[in-house]
């Protein structure tokens, strides 16, 4: 079962921030910090999805169901904004994503015969080139 899911830039709140750097080298360079809020109960997801969302144990998940991504780099808010609205996707992506069924670990009949087959077929190949017979 797999879900094609994406969150939508009107189901998230977006704050802009612009922070200068503390000193240092490049005390001039400003950052367009980027904190996005998401509602996970508010949200259009499918229940299953926001179940395993909350129970999720990512630090940027708060216990009340607030998930806040920040994205703080030398660009453009438009791609600070891009930038944590994708994170945010492929949180929901790896949750909504459910692993395969695994298959049943007992073999079956057909591939325990052929196995010992050709285990005992080697046994003979080994005896024939040891002279086993003698």
């Amino acid at each position: 079962m797999r879900f094609r899911l994406s969150v939508s830039l009107d189901e998230v709140e977006i704050s802009a921030i612009r922070a200068q750097g503390a000193g240092g080298q490049n005390v001039n360079k400003v950052s367009n910090a980027v904190h996005l809020r998401f509602d996970i109960a508010a949200s259009s997801l499918p229940e299953a999805v926001r179940e395993r969302l909350r129970q999720l144990g990512d630090q940027r998940i708060s216990k009340d169901g607030i998930v806040i991504i920040k994205a703080q780099e030398f660009r453009s808010l438009e791609q600070n904004r891009a930038e944590a609205l994708n994170r945010l996707n492929d949180l929901v992506a790896s949750v909504a994503t459910l692993p395969k069924k695994r298959r049943p670990t007992r073999p079956t009949r057909g591939s325990v015969e052929k196995r010992l087959e050709s285990k005992s077929r080697r046994a003979r190949v080994k005896a024939g080139r040891r002279g086993g017979d003698e």
